[in-house]
Protein backbone atom coordinates (compact mmCIF):
# COMPACT_ATOMS: atom_id res chain seq x y z
CA UNK A 1 0.00 0.00 0.00
CA UNK A 2 1.51 3.69 -0.89
CA UNK A 3 2.35 5.79 1.99
CA UNK A 4 0.06 8.87 0.39
CA UNK A 5 -2.24 9.63 -1.96
CA UNK A 6 -0.64 10.65 -5.10
CA UNK A 7 -3.69 13.51 -5.80
CA UNK A 8 -3.57 14.94 -2.45
CA UNK A 9 -0.76 13.45 -0.19
CA UNK A 10 -2.90 12.61 1.95
CA UNK A 11 -1.12 9.91 4.46
CA UNK A 12 -3.26 6.84 4.73
CA UNK A 13 -1.39 5.66 7.52
CA UNK A 14 -2.04 7.39 10.81
CA UNK A 15 -0.26 5.14 12.92
CA UNK A 16 0.10 1.86 14.16
CA UNK A 17 -3.57 -0.10 13.93
CA UNK A 18 -5.38 2.73 12.48
CA UNK A 19 -7.02 -0.42 9.78
CA UNK A 20 -8.02 -1.95 12.69
CA UNK A 21 -11.66 -0.59 12.56
CA UNK A 22 -11.84 -1.81 8.57
CA UNK A 23 -12.53 -5.04 10.22
CA UNK A 24 -16.04 -3.50 11.37
CA UNK A 25 -17.26 -2.73 7.75
CA UNK A 26 -15.69 -5.94 6.83
CA UNK A 27 -17.27 -8.15 9.03
CA UNK A 28 -20.42 -6.12 8.49
CA UNK A 29 -21.12 -5.87 5.04
CA UNK A 30 -20.22 -9.95 5.12
CA UNK A 31 -22.69 -10.36 7.63
CA UNK A 32 -25.33 -8.80 5.53
CA UNK A 33 -24.68 -10.55 2.11
CA UNK A 34 -24.06 -13.80 4.20
CA UNK A 35 -27.93 -12.78 5.36
CA UNK A 36 -29.24 -11.81 2.28
CA UNK A 37 -27.85 -15.06 0.36
CA UNK A 38 -29.36 -17.30 2.47
CA UNK A 39 -32.51 -16.28 2.63
CA UNK A 40 -32.76 -15.92 -0.77
CA UNK A 41 -31.66 -18.93 -1.56
CA UNK A 42 -33.67 -20.79 1.24
CA UNK A 43 -36.74 -19.26 -0.21
CA UNK A 44 -36.35 -19.81 -3.45
CA UNK A 45 -35.84 -23.38 -2.86
CA UNK A 46 -33.13 -23.28 -5.49
CA UNK A 47 -30.64 -25.63 -3.38
CA UNK A 48 -31.07 -28.33 -1.26
CA UNK A 49 -29.98 -27.38 2.22
CA UNK A 50 -26.74 -28.86 2.37
CA UNK A 51 -25.90 -26.94 -0.90
CA UNK A 52 -27.27 -24.00 0.76
CA UNK A 53 -24.83 -24.65 3.74
CA UNK A 54 -21.93 -25.46 1.52
CA UNK A 55 -22.49 -22.30 -0.65
CA UNK A 56 -23.27 -19.92 2.07
CA UNK A 57 -20.40 -21.23 3.56
CA UNK A 58 -17.58 -20.97 1.19
CA UNK A 59 -19.15 -17.20 0.38
CA UNK A 60 -18.60 -16.20 4.60
CA UNK A 61 -15.15 -17.49 4.26
CA UNK A 62 -14.10 -16.30 0.54
CA UNK A 63 -15.94 -12.89 0.28
CA UNK A 64 -14.16 -11.23 3.23
CA UNK A 65 -10.92 -11.95 1.94
CA UNK A 66 -11.66 -10.10 -1.48
CA UNK A 67 -13.61 -7.35 0.47
CA UNK A 68 -10.29 -6.32 2.37
CA UNK A 69 -8.87 -3.72 0.36
CA UNK A 70 -12.78 -2.18 -0.13
CA UNK A 71 -13.00 -2.29 3.26
CA UNK A 72 -10.06 -0.74 4.54
CA UNK A 73 -10.65 2.34 1.54
CA UNK A 74 -14.19 2.72 2.86
CA UNK A 75 -11.99 2.97 7.04
CA UNK A 76 -10.19 5.97 5.36
CA UNK A 77 -13.10 7.30 3.79
CA UNK A 78 -15.02 7.11 7.51
CA UNK A 79 -11.79 8.32 8.93
CA UNK A 80 -11.09 11.42 6.65
CA UNK A 81 -15.39 12.36 7.55
CA UNK A 82 -14.85 12.80 10.76
CA UNK A 83 -11.61 13.73 11.01
CA UNK A 84 -10.66 15.51 8.25
CA UNK A 85 -6.58 16.23 7.16
CA UNK A 86 -5.32 19.48 7.72
CA UNK A 87 -4.69 21.53 4.44
CA UNK A 88 -5.63 19.64 2.19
Amino acid sequence: MHDECSHCGRPFQRGPGFFLGSIYFNYGVTGLAVIVLYFTFFFTEALTDGQLLAVTLAFALIFPMWFFRYARALWIAFDELWDPTKGT
